[in-house]
């Protein structure tokens, strides 16, 4: 048996402990605020391996003027990061960033999961929970991956980081605050449920609340009053119009230009009015855009002003009381991986070794925490990780037999980009 297969039957050896590890994670109702239960079991797993922890609280002041940051709009008093680092004791490899995130997005009513959605079920080969695609299944995989590097009697030959990140799914505050903090290595591995392939490019967001008022009256003389819902309405069809304009724009960004809708845009929030025979005076809207690598988000700011304003303005009573935008939480910027032959080659002879396929790639409609890595500190970051389905919605699901493969991926490249020490525990 030569390494590589040492290593794949080391992966296979380890899966059942590798899922209910996963399993584990998945109980931690980890939305966003609730985190720090969850990343103290992460910083326990990550001693227990031997790993040099850094379990740390994410301070504003230092990431507020960084490049990346995204404004706050939650308390961070909770906001806690884990990084763990396996120090070489022979360094002759590359470095390598092993990143995911623990933070998960809220579960919508609970009546409308088959079974609930923090106590995880395994049934015909796939783990059901929420985070168990997105992408908890896919952190406990870098784990186990150094796991199967010392079962066969190895351990890699440069330092390996894991982090372990909170506020990927509203503003990648996480990882930005770890990129502050000095962590820096020659690649990055972020195994988000990417389906099997490898991220090429992902489009940035942005996140903006509407604040619309009206004029209250009862309803019994309602055609005297101003419907703040109703008038928020006629501003989320003009949105609508704006992301329809920069979908066919999508021949001007090169890395989207055969995605067949790139640009989506979500009212994903409203709440307005405060009683029901009365018409409503105010009513708050928040929505998600996409924009494209490469499009300033200052420019898309102003369209999307303009594009506000200016339906505001056929309106009687918003024409002299405009709508109030605030900027609530994403501002990303796109990503395009370029400049990673070397790891990529890498990854992609992993990968066809497992999958007896070669690796494809993919453009995707959403964002990763890859852009502070790729944009801001130098670092290719491959995005690759397990098929999973019903990501933040409804019995969202990972798939056991590709998350295998994708951990047997991810252990052969640790071993073909850091390279491999022999350790005493040979053959134990």
């Amino acid at each position: 048996m030569d390494d590589r297969d040492a290593l794949l039957a080391a992966v296979d050896d380890g899966f059942e402990a590798q899922l209910a590890q996963t399993a584990d994670l998945v109980r931690f109702a980890s939305t966003r605020g609730a985190e720090a239960p969850a990343q103290a079991f992460m910083a326990e797993e990550m001693r227990r391996r031997g790993l040099e922890v850094d379990h740390f609280r994410i301070e504003i002041d230092l990431i507020r003027g960084q490049p990346g940051f995204s404004p706050v709009h939650v308390s961070y008093d909770d906001a806690y990061n884990v990084v763990g680092t396996m120090r070489a004791v022979e360094k002759r490899g590359r470095s390598l960033i092993l990143n995911g995130h623990v933070d998960v997005v809220p579960t919508g009513p609970l009546d409308m999961w088959t079974t609930p959605p923090f106590e995880p079920r395994i049934a015909e080969g796939w783990m059901y929970g929420r985070g168990a695609g997105d992408m908890k299944a896919g952190l406990v995989a870098c784990l186990a991956a150094l796991d199967a590097l010392g079962r066969a009697g190895f351990a890699p030959a440069a330092d390996v980081i894991v982090q372990s990140v909170v506020e990927e799914e509203c503003t990648g505050n996480g990882a930005l605050a770890c990129l502050e903090r000095g962590y820096r290595a020659e690649a990055v591995v972020i195994p988000e449920p990417m389906n099997d392939r490898l991220l090429k490019a992902q489009i940035g967001v942005i996140w903006f609340q509407v604040k619309v008022r009206g004029v209250p009256v009862h309803v019994a003389e309602a055609g005297s009053g101003v419907n703040a819902i109703e008038s928020a309405y006629r501003l989320m069809t003009a949105l609508h119009g704006l992301e329809a304009a920069w979908n066919a724009r999508r021949g001007d960004y090169p890395s989207h230009a055969d995605v067949a809708h790139p640009i989506n845009l979500n009212i994903g929030r409203i709440e307005g009015g405060d009683w029901a025979s009365s018409v409503p005076a105010w009513c708050n809207i928040d929505v998600r855009v996409a924009i494209y690598p490469g499009q300033p988000i200052a420019e898309a700011k102003r369209e999307i002003e303009q594009t506000i304003l200016t339906a505001a303005r056929a309106d009687p009573f918003l024409h002299n009381n405009p709508p109030e935008i605030v900027y609530n939480g994403f501002e990303a910027e796109g990503y395009v991986l370029e400049n990673a032959q070397a790891p990529v080659a890498a990854l992609a002879s992993a990968h066809a070794r497992v999958f007896g396929s070669a690796l494809e790639t993919l453009a995707s409609t959403a964002t990763t925490d890859a852009r502070f890595f790729g944009l801001y500190g130098a670092m290719p970051a491959l995005v690759y990780g397990p098929r999973s389905e019903l990501i933040h919605g409804f019995d969202e699901k990972v798939d056991l037999d590709s998350l295998r493969k994708v951990t047997k991926t991810i252990t052969l490249f640790i071993a073909e980009w850091c390279g491999l020490t022999a350790t005493r525990s040979a053959g134990a």
